[in-house]
Order: C-alpha cells, then structure tokens, then sequence
C-alpha cells in the first residue's frame, strides 16, 4: 500500500476530524464514498494547493501523483458553507483553491493562512465567525436522532441542501464504510452483515462494490489501496 494516514478525532462542533496521508509511491487508487465536506491542502513537489472537497455517493479509481503530501479537515455532517452550495461539489466537482507565494489563499473573498492541523479547531472557528462556514442544526439533529417540530418532508430538505445528499444514502455510506473496517478487523462476511444490518451477503457485496469499489473477499485480502477510511463506530 503507497498511501498511508494517520488522524484524530475533534470535539470541535465543526470538525469531525482532521487527518493527514501521504503517498510513498504514485498508482491508482479507490476513492471511496464519503459524506462529509472536507478543506484540504495538497502539497506536490512543484505544487500547494487548498481544496474544498465535496462528499462522494460512489467509489471512484483516481490516480494517486507520487511524493504527495494531505492535511485535511474533515467537517460534521450539516456544516456547510453557505456561499459555495455543497451540492455543487458533489462527486469530485470540487473548488481548487492556488495558494500564493506568501501562503495566503482566497476563500470566499478573503485571504487565509494555511490551516494548521494542530490548532485546526482554532482555525474552524475563525472561518465560523467570519461566515464562511455554518452548522444546520436540523441536520444535526437528524444525525442524532432528536425530536424536532419540523415535518419530515421539510428535515429531507434540510439534509439535501445542506449535505448535497439525502439522509439515506448517507447512512448508506456510512454503513458501507462501517462494513468495510469490520472486514479489515478480522470479522467474517456473515458477521459483518449481521454487524453492520444487510439483509444477506449478496446485499454486502452490492453495498461495498458501490461505496467502497470492492467485494467483501477484495477489502479483506487488500486488493486495492483504498482512500482515506477511518472507524466510525
């Protein structure tokens, strides 16, 4: 495997959590489905780079340039920013962000630093306060499974515009991702559809071919280098 990431967790209300990877060697890789909004910086031997990544409903093969370095901040499910509609940065639309000689870039009318991941929570909450950024406590509450006066049509609306999906395919995805690390853990193809809550293994091997670009038998043997993955449970 060329690619390798280490992350952490955050108790930001903003911040899922921020990672970092790196690529030892260039080649193809699987992409796989996520849901959440993401800013990342990209460093390249001839490049930097800041990204506003969108989610992504299906596993995708992107090469992967050699020598590459990632810090990301991957934002909660309902932060989105409201001048750049996340429905627009579905599937790999993203908005590629040049960072200038002096390492400032422009975002949303304004320049910024590059984020610094040991202080990100820091960093996020300047975006919040300056408007980039904004939480839909709506969606928070789907996630959590809260009570709120709002009908489930008007929820369902909610969650599309702000996460660019529906509720059901991002539980789909998280499921997916859920399966997927069971599988790396060790745990057999029937406990994992017990586990995770397919109906049967033919309903797994669907799931996981979609989401994460490989059967059950392929992300147990490591078959492919998959993106970034981390537990969610």
């Amino acid at each position: 495997m060329f690619l390798r990431f280490c992350d952490r967790p955050s108790d930001s209300p903003y911040i899922e959590r921020v990672w970092r990877g790196r690529s030892d060697g260039g080649g193809p890789f699987v992409s796989v489905a996520a849901g959440h909004l993401e800013l990342v910086v990209t460093r390249l031997a001839d490049v930097t780079m800041v990204t506003v990544r969108g989610p992504e409903t299906r596993a995708t093969t992107i090469d992967c340039p050699p020598d590459g370095e990632w810090a990301a901040i991957r934002f909660r499910l309902g932060v989105h920013m409201p001048a750049l509609p996340t429905r627009l940065l579905v599937d790999h639309r993203d908005a590629n962000l040049p960072v200038s000689a002096d390492g400032l870039f422009v975002l949303q009318g304004s320049r910024w630093p590059l984020p610094d991941l040991e202080n990100a929570e820091r960093y996020v909450e300047a975006l919040a306060r300056r408007g980039v950024i904004a939480r839909d406590e709506v969606v928070d509450a789907a996630i959590r499974g809260g009570r709120q006066p709002l009908t489930i049509r008007s929820v369902q609306r909610h969650f599309r515009r702000t996460t660019g999906m529906t509720h059901g395919l991002f539980r789909q995805i998280e499921r997916a991702r859920h399966a997927a690390n069971l599988l790396r853990d060790g745990a057999s193809i029937l406990d994992t559809v017990h586990e995770a809550g397919y109906f049967d293994q033919a309903h797994l091997s669907r799931s996981l071919k979609v989401l994460i670009g490989e059967t059950p038998a392929g992300v147990v043997g490591h078959d492919a280098q998959l993106s970034f993955l981390y537990k969610t449970g």
